[in-house]
């Protein structure tokens, strides 16, 4: 029987998404999901490092958060770019579409840009006569769930508190919830994947196998390829350091993982025999997305709604902004 999409919604009362983070990084609420014992307890972030045991590995994703909104001068067109191809070469999203036909020309502060392809996802490259001005003129790309423009403050909290390789589009959420001072606590590496816009791309196929996962930009370095391979278990934080490992760790020689750049499609749902990973923190997501998909081949579908149905229950804060899950 195929695996359908819908097998993977739930009832989210729109009044528990987070808008807006919590005061203190280190402040959300943290569901606690024994996939052995299939248990679930409602914890603190704060208590993150008592979970884990000698021997863990905590690896997260040092990715940094670019601007990629922008907007013309007349406010009638918004880009979101997608890919730089160069300082004057972007591939964009374009809203409304049927404006930006090739040859089209738009204002960006001092710059003018010219459409000069649509590729085939929909998606203009726009050539521009002069390099934009990315300080003065671009945005934070907030999910839509936000329901807001970015502002002032996001421009420290929609980041981690390692951000330092420039590429990604979204935050890798799950990182977020992290201070100085907690990563102290636990022993720690970091890779890169830069996130894309399609973590927002909703799965409109019914059928699970028949979705076309999007392709995202990955470093795994030497240092962090070691630890991994001395480390008796990996807690990844976040759904894209485990794609980047599985991804690796299915191409493997002898099953070691080694430094590698690359990009990787790789979708994981159930079922799903995982290799690199024995423990997943981990925001909240949205109802039929990939991420649910990837958390519920972890632990379980049933296990994974179950506590899904607690956390609306318990008035947990959802997606982006909001609590986290770990689980082990």
């Amino acid at each position: 029987m195929p695996l359908r999409t819908d097998a993977f919604d739930y009832e989210l009362p729109p009044e528990l998404v987070a808008e807006r983070p919590l005061a203190e990084r280190s402040g959300s609420r943290m569901m606690v999901v024994n996939r052995k014992a299939g248990t679930i307890e409602h914890r603190q972030f704060v208590e993150f490092a008592d979970f884990l045991t000698p021997g863990d590995l905590v690896v997260l994703n040092d990715t940094r958060v670019v601007a990629a909104r922008y907007f013309s001068n007349d406010g009638a067109i918004e880009l979101v770019r997608v890919d730089k191809a160069g300082e004057r070469l972007w591939q964009c999203l374009v809203r409304p579409g049927k404006k930006m036909r090739p040859g089209r020309q738009i204002q960006v502060g001092g710059s003018t840009g010219t459409v000069v392809g649509v590729l085939d996802d929909g998606s203009r490259m726009i050539e521009w006569d002069v390099a934009v001005d990315e300080e003065a003129h671009g945005h934070l790309a907030l999910p839509h769930y936000m329901n807001r423009d970015d502002d002032v403050a996001d421009r420290e909290r929609y980041q981690t508190v390692f951000a330092r390789e420039e590429g990604a589009i979204a935050a890798p959420t799950a990182g977020l919830h992290f201070t100085p001072g907690m990563l102290e606590k636990v022993a720690h590496e970091f890779l890169t994947l830069h996130v894309g816009v399609g973590t927002f791309r909703p799965v409109k196929a019914e059928v699970v196998s028949e979705h076309a996962m999007h392709s995202e930009r990955y470093v795994l370095s030497e240092r962090t390829a070691q630890a991994i391979g001395a480390a008796q278990r990996v807690v990844a934080v976040g759904t894209t350091v485990t794609r980047v490992l599985e991804h690796l760790a299915r191409e493997a020689a002898g099953g070691r993982l080694e430094a590698a750049r690359g990009e990787t499609d790789i979708f994981i749902y159930p079922p799903y025999e995982f290799r690199a990973i024995g423990g997943l923190l981990t925001n909240f997501h949205l109802p039929k997305s990939t991420l649910l998909m990837l958390v519920s081949a972890f632990a379980g579908r049933e296990l994974v709604l179950e506590a899904y149905a607690q956390a609306v229950r318990e008035k947990y804060r959802f997606f982006s902004y909001g609590d986290c899950m770990l689980l082990l």
